[in-house]
Formats: C-alpha cells, sequence, structure tokens
C-alpha cells in the first residue's frame, strides 16, 4: 500500500510544479515523459533486476572501501580524536566519542584529491559526456544544459566551470535547470560525509547516496523544465559539448589542488554550520519569547520555532511520498531542517534517529536518505546564485529571478526522487537493509 502512495506521490510533485509554472501553455511535454521513463527505467535495474542490484552493492562496497582508506589519514593526523565511537586505536587508546570536525569531514579533503585524480586521467570527463549525450538525445535538452546537469552528479557548484564559455547566452530556463540540479544533488566529495554518518546502521547508504544523485538529476530536469518552461531557443540546442575545465599539469598538482579544495570545502561547511545554527537558534528564540507571551494570553502551551514550522509544510509531502504515518512527523522536520540548517545536520540527525531507534520502520529511513540527498537549502541557493553570477556578472538579473523558484524545484526534485525509491521499496531486499 505505500509503494502505491509512493508512487501517486510522484504524480502530486509534478501537479505541484505544475501549479507553480511560470508558462503553463509552453511546457515541452516530451521532457518529462522521457524523463520520468529515464527514472524507472533506472530505479528498476537498480531495485529490480538481480544485475542491477549487484552493481549497485558493488558501487557501495567501493565507496566504503574507499572511505575506509581515508580513514587511516584522518587518524594519523588526530589520533584518538579521529577514533569512532565505542573503538579503540593500535595503543589501545579509547575514542573521545563522534566529533564531526576530526572524523567526518576530513573525508572531504580525500575524495576532493580523488576526484581531482580522476579529472587529471580524463575518467571524470568520460563519465560526464556520457550522462550527458543521454540526456540531451532523450530530453532533447540543450548541450550546456545536458554537461552542467551530468556534471552535478559528480561535484558541486563548479559543474557551472564545465559550461562556462556558454553561460553568457544561456536562457533564464537554462540558468533554472542547472541550478535546480546543483541543488538537488550532492557532490561526491561531500557524500563520504554522509556515508561516514549514517554507514554503520545502514550499511547499503553509499549505494543509495550514488542512486539518489543520478535520479535526481533527472528529477531536477523534470521540475525545472515544468516550473521555468523554455521560451527561447537556446544557443547549444542539439549540439554535443566537450566538457570545460582546468587540467593539472601532472599527477601531484591534482592531489595537491584536489586537497586544496577539499580544505575550502571543509571551511565553508563549518562556517554555515556555525553560522546558521546560531542564527536560527537566535531567531528560535525570538519567535519562542512571542509564542510564549501569545500562549500564556490564550492558555495554550505553543512550541513555536522555525524548524517545526516548515515540519508541519512538509508533512502532508512527506505523507504523499510514502513515509509511514508512525515516522512521518520525524522525517518532515529532518526535511524542513534541511532547508535552513543544511543537509549535514539533517543527516547527523537521522543518524541519531536511527541509533535510538526512534524511527520505526526502515522505509522511513530509506526514503529521508533520498529526500535528504541535495543542496536543497538557504545556504546553497546563495552559494549557487553568487557563484554562478561571479561568472558571468552580465546576466546577474536572470540569474537572481530564477534563483528561489531553483530552490522549490529542487526541493521538490529531492522529494519526488524519494517517491521513486519508495515505489520500488521491499523490506525483503538486501538494498533496504
Amino acid at each position: 500500500m505505500n509503494n502505491l502512495i509512493s508512487f501517486a506521490g510522484i504524480f502530486v510533485i509534478l501537479l505541484l510544479a505544475w501549479l507553480l509554472s511560470t508558462n503553463k501553455k509552453v511546457i515541452n511535454w516530451r521532457v518529462i515523459f522521457w524523463g520520468l521513463l529515464l527514472q524507472f527505467v533506472i530505479a528498476i535495474f537498480i531495485f529490480v533486476i538481480p544485475i542491477g542490484t549487484k552493481f549497485f552493492l558493488f558501487v557501495n562496497d567501493m565507496v566504503v572501501k574507499i572511505l575506509d582508506c581515508a580513514s587511516v589519514g584522518t587518524r594519523f593526523v588526530f589520533g584518538r580524536l579521529a577514533l569512532p565511537p565505542g573503538s579503540r586505536n593500535e595503543a589501545g587508546e579509547e575514542s573521545l566519542g563522534f566529533i564531526l570536525a576530526f572524523q567526518a569531514l576530513p573525508a572531504i579533503v580525500f575524495f576532493s584529491s580523488l576526484m581531482a585524480v580522476l579529472y587529471h586521467f580524463g575518467v571524470m570527463s568520460r563519465l560526464i559526456k556520457l550522462f550527458s549525450n543521454v540526456f540531451s538525445r532523450f530530453m532533447k535538452i540543450s548541450g550546456a544544459e545536458s554537461l552542467s546537469v551530468s556534471s552535478n552528479i559528480f561535484v558541486g557548484v563548479e559543474s557551472n566551470m564545465t559550461v562556462l564559455p556558454f553561460l553568457k547566452n544561456m536562457t533564464r530556463s537554462e540558468f533554472c535547470t542547472i541550478m535546480t540540479a546543483g541543488m538537488a544533488t550532492t557532490a561526491s566529495n561531500v557524500l563520504a560525509l554522509y556515508v561516514f554518518l549514517l554507514h554503520e546502521k545502514f550499511p547499503t547508504i553509499a549505494g543509495h547516496l550514488v542512486s539518489g544523485s543520478v535520479l535526481s538529476v533527472i528529477s531536477a530536469i523534470v521540475i525545472s523544465k515544468i516550473m521555468v518552461p523554455e521560451i527561447d531557443k537556446p544557443e547549444t540546442l542539439g549540439v554535443k559539448l566537450e566538457p570545460y575545465y582546468k587540467r593539472s599539469n601532472n599527477f601531484m598538482e591534482a592531489i595537491i589542488e584536489g586537497a586544496n579544495e577539499g580544505i575550502k570545502m571543509i571551511v565553508g561547511i563549518v562556517a554555515l554550520l556555525l553560522a546558521f545554527l546560531s542564527l536560527v537558534s537566535l531567531f528560535d528564540y525570538v519567535l519562542s519569547f512571542f509564542g510564549n507571551k501569545v500562549g500564556d494570553m490564550l492558555n495554550l502551551d505553543l512550541d513555536i520555532s522555525l524548524v517545526n514550522i516548515l515540519s508541519y509544510v512538509f508533512y502532508p509531502l512527506t505523507i504523499m511520498i510514502g513515509v509511514p504515518v508512525s515516522d512521518a512527523f520525524e522525517i518532515s522536520r529532518l526535511i524542513g531542517e534541511r532547508a535552513i540548517l543544511t543537509e549535514v545536520k539533517s543527516y547527523q540527525d537521522l543518524a541519531i534517529l536511527i541509533q535510538s531507534n526512534a524511527i520505526k520502520d526502515a522505509r522511513s529511513y530509506v526514503i529521508a536518505t533520498y529526500a535528504l540527498n541535495g543542496f536543497a537549502h538557504i545556504a546553497s541557493l546563495a552559494v549557487f546564485v553568487g557563484g554562478t553570477s561571479a561568472l558571468v556578472p552580465e546576466r546577474l538579473k536572470d540569474i537572481s529571478s530564477v534563483g528561489f523558484r531553483a530552490l522549490i524545484a529542487a526541493t521538490l526534485s529531492c522529494l519526488m526522487t524519494a517517491a521513486i525509491a519508495g515505489t520500488f521499496f521491499s523490506g525483503s531486499s538486501i538494498l533496504f537493509r
């Protein structure tokens, strides 16, 4: 029954996107049809066909093994601080408990270096071109769009660098699509952080995060093309493009540049968490103060906070994507929390909920994994609008005009991907344990 609710939820989300469309009459339904078909084909391959399931598990095990390698450097540099809770090092010293800065975040440096090396040897460019050709051929989006959104499967805001020469002449619809894809997916180096947080209680988390990024890219194209449909003719429509990126001079330079980028990303994540957690706490204090005053007047106990408000906003959608009612409020709270406190805090809280058995149904945390798998939050909106407009300052007006729509589209895209995962959920499958 829940699987049918998830299936229906896909079309509820599409309806919401249609209601928010800037021009309902010019929506290209071919893009929507092929997008949905591609998603179902990929989902059936991963979740139903045995060879696809084996490939899923192979990817999951490979990511986990790579993370194990990353922990070697982390433990050498930080010692006991890097030991996971409940473990000991060779000297018999016990872990000091979970410390985000010393146990999870350092993996980002390793993954950034690994990605830089893969770019240096042309592996990433071939993968990006493969996905780009599929999207261009079946969904008939422009070459620049398909290249940029394909890059988002692997990287973050820097994906726009792959189409730098074409940004100047992009349409508003193209800008909405590339920013939606950026906020609806997770960069591979940050993915390592979420795997670290959840792997112990959810062994197949890595595979779900990887498949989620692929599915969410397609969701992003579908939702953005409904909300901001194309009314102009894109410059690169029907044109196959080569990824534009700066290639390192040698292997060592790639490692160093990747590590430096990883450090910058860690600093950015830490800064955002410090700023947003504190600011939201201040805002919640103000809301609580006035809420208590109103509550005293009405003789009511009002628990008002920004996250609580968003929890109720997302609650109906959480039900519609197939989360059991018993866990729906907890999951809707995580989705609302992601919108303002970033997905890092939401995944951290998801790990706590799973560990404490506060989530009663495995279906709930599987769907939550997909729903949270993206940069769909206020901080990311600033990063993507600011980062994209910095590359083409003359297009700032167009980029900023579709920025908030892109954030809404990205949120709906993540929920749509979660609904697709819920449609194929099976409690007996090894993928969902």
